[in-house]
């Protein structure tokens, strides 16, 4: 679509070109090029701005609007309360009022540009000098984990919460699979979406970019657009945000992070319950879900063995417990 507007915005620019050159000086062809080309340095110059830059842009453009507006109604007001025959008063009345309410327009939305919206759907100027929370969009794996409702209760995450459509989509196709399991995970995450939608307020945005491929893809993008964090368990989502410069908060990492602390030459008793892929090793879990690895306890299967631990991997996809009979 932005790229039929360029197109057409380009082929005005050449009729109009074409037209000026033919009125004024009598070549509509060394007009129309000067119209395309024109209209293609604007085209260049517009691909070339970087999202913050297009967001002044269009503040700046927004503030002027308003200052002129508001200037022409207080001129008109002057005009009846403080009539006056000299037009040079009048004109530099006129030019002093609009650059003044101009630049308190432009400075008004600057302070309180989080309340404006444009007519790019859902793309806010972000409040800077971190005067408020960043928004939170959440992706599909972490509504059907579950836990970020149990997050969201603690009041950990204060912001605002947002579910793109894009990802709906995604939820519900997943819920519509022939896949019993597959079916079974999109049905919990809907459940999921719906006590989150009931009970905290999280928006539905209703935002697609077709232009993009991939849901992982618009997440990260969306997430530039508004300068927001994504919430996820997906350990891919995660790196590829994070080389984009996006921050991303992992529910893995967040679990992890408040586990009780296991250190070396401690002492804990698990149950063995399989064995492990080295021989010897026997496998249980603590409460919480640790995987707790038991070297030389591989004929123990189903007893309850005291251990000392001897070494904790820890990484975005869990925590790893090896350990010893003590």
């Amino acid at each position: 679509m932005l790229h039929i507007i360029r197109a057409l915005f380009v082929g005005i620019c050449g009729a109009l070109g074409a037209a000026i050159g033919t009125e004024f000086f009598n070549s509509g062809v060394l007009g129309l090029l000067a119209g395309l080309g024109s209209g293609i340095l604007f085209v260049l110059l517009e691909l070339s701005f970087s999202r913050r830059v297009a967001s002044v842009l269009s503040t700046v453009m927004f503030g002027i609007l308003v200052g002129c507006l508001v200037a022409y109604f207080v001129n008109l007001v002057l005009d009846l309360a403080i009539p006056t025959d000299k037009p040079v008063i009048k004109t530099y009345r006129t030019i002093a009022l609009t650059v003044v309410l101009s630049f308190l327009s432009i400075l008004t939305i600057l302070q309180l540009k989080d309340d404006f919206k444009f007519v790019i759907p859902f793309v806010e100027l972000r409040r800077e000098g971190g005067g408020g929370a960043k928004p939170v969009l959440l992706d599909t794996s972490v509504i059907i984990d579950g836990r970020i409702a149990d997050v969201i209760d603690t009041k950990v995450i204060d912001a605002r919460i947002v579910v793109p459509r894009f990802v709906l989509h995604e939820l519900q196709q997943v819920a519509d699979s022939q896949d019993k399991l597959k079916r079974n995970r999109g049905r919990r995450g809907l459940d999921v979406l719906n006590r989150l939608r009931k009970a905290k307020g999280v928006e539905v945005h209703e935002v697609e970019l077709p232009e993009v491929h991939g849901v992982d893809a618009k997440l990260v993008r969306l997430a530039k657009t508004l300068d927001a964090r994504i919430v996820t368990t997906d350990f891919n989502l995660n790196k590829v945000a994070q080389v984009q410069g996006v921050e991303v908060i992992n529910i893995n990492d967040l679990a992890n992070a408040l586990r009780p602390q296991v250190l070396q030459g401690e002492k804990l008793s698990v149950k063995i319950l399989r064995i492990g892929e080295s021989p010897g090793q026997g496998v249980g879990y603590l409460d919480d879900g640790t995987m707790v690895v038991a070297e030389e306890c591989g004929a123990r299967i189903g007893q309850e063995v005291d251990l000392t631990v001897t070494n904790v991997l820890q990484t975005s996809a869990g925590r790893l417990i090896f350990g010893r009979p003590a």
